[in-house]
């Protein structure tokens, strides 16, 4: 452990400073120096992982500001740190904290292969793509030993079931064999989220994510095996890595992106806060210039929740991030073609253990 700038614990890959209460708590504990000699206590905190055993696992989603309306979200809780992440909120509906906890205190879906295969073979199941790692990254660092997302991939490739993937880890190419498979019947696509090129800023910013390198490699990688692929330039922070988004964008390209996209910043609930923190901590010059973009592109405030504006921003400065943007991708030609919806007709109802046969009438 040691002391920051501001007078918080700064422990070591982990994204942020603090672990506040999440907004449902009715109670919040303070530390009080009593006087009392007090052990000087590790630099770092343990991960800690606890199956969550559910009924179902696909989630639906009717949200018009993103483009897929099924995900699995394999883990509740992150161990990538993502200071801006927007999943944050949710582990307060656990009486959890949306800091710390977020990070060190995860959630695996253990049954999700077989949840899922059960969820196929409903005779009313209607298939169209389904998202993983809308909400939490579906390739963190237990993914490597845990392998629920291998499982839940195993099950979709063997229904022929069009799937999209959005990730910040290079574990995805451990599936290639399932990924190639899935890519040859039009049923994948692959997104890579690359939010900057400085590898400082990504050591504070997101400290447990593949490296920018890794994940250019990644897009290369995708690209030779036959599998669609392209990046997310997302979060653009401004006045802290907005204009790297060329770079970011050129960079894609270079190594075979085929379609990019770009998110601004979102601060809901108790990000704002979280975020301020860092900000003040790793960008103390900066922070009141940063927040002042930030508001200025939410009507005023920290965050604009309203559907079509709440993923890229209004005012002047969103204006000109939308237009470097698509100048960008017009000169480095992603996005030139219109990317072909995932094939849903192959689909094929699993039949789990135990269930009874289809006629086939």
């Amino acid at each position: 452990m040691r002391r920051t700038l501001t007078g918080k614990r700064s422990f070591k890959g982990r994204g942020t400073l603090s672990n506040p209460a999440g907004r449902f708590e009715l109670t919040q504990l303070a530390p009080v120096d009593d006087g009392w000699y007090v052990e000087e206590s590790s630099d770092s905190l343990a991960t800690t992982l606890e199956p969550d055993r559910a009924r179902e696992v696909i989630s639906t989603n009717d949200s018009p500001d993103v483009p897929f309306e099924q995900s699995i979200n394999p883990y509740r809780g992150c161990s990538h740190g993502c200071i801006y992440c927007y999943a944050r909120p949710s582990h307060a509906y656990m009486g959890l904290s949306p800091g710390l906890d977020f990070e060190t205190r995860l959630f695996y879906k253990a049954d999700a292969g077989s949840v899922l295969e059960q969820q196929l073979a409903r005779p009313g199941y209607v298939c169209q793509p389904i998202m993983l790692g809308a909400n939490t990254d579906p390739y963190q660092p237990s993914e490597r030993q845990l392998r629920v997302t291998r499982a839940i991939l195993e099950v979709l490739t063997r229904s022929r079931h069009p799937v999209n993937i959005l990730t910040k880890g290079a574990l995805v190419l451990r599936d290639l064999d399932l990924l190639r498979e899935l890519a040859q019947q039009r049923l994948v696509g692959v997104g890579v989220s690359i939010t900057t090129l400085d590898n400082d800023l990504k050591r504070t910013m997101e400290p447990r994510t593949a490296s920018p390198q890794a994940r250019l490699r990644v897009v290369a990688e995708l690209r030779a095996a036959g599998i669609p692929c392209g990046v997310m330039a997302a979060p653009m922070i401004p006045a802290l890595n907005d204009h790297e988004l060329e770079n970011i964008l050129a960079a894609a390209a270079a190594a075979g992106a085929q379609w990019a996209g770009y998110v601004l910043v979102r601060l809901p609930y108790e990000i704002k806060d979280l975020f301020r923190e860092w900000l003040e901590e790793h960008y103390p010059q900066r922070a009141a210039h940063v927040m002042s973009l930030i508001r200025d592109m939410r009507g005023g405030r920290d965050n604009d929740p309203r559907f079509g504006t709440r993923m890229r921003g209004t005012g002047p400065y969103a204006q000109l991030l939308r237009e470097r943007f698509r100048i960008a991708c017009q000169r480095l030609g992603l996005n030139a073609a219109r990317r072909a919806p995932l094939d849903t007709t192959l689909f094929t109802a699993p039949t789990p253990p135990g269930a009874q046969l289809r006629l086939g009438l």
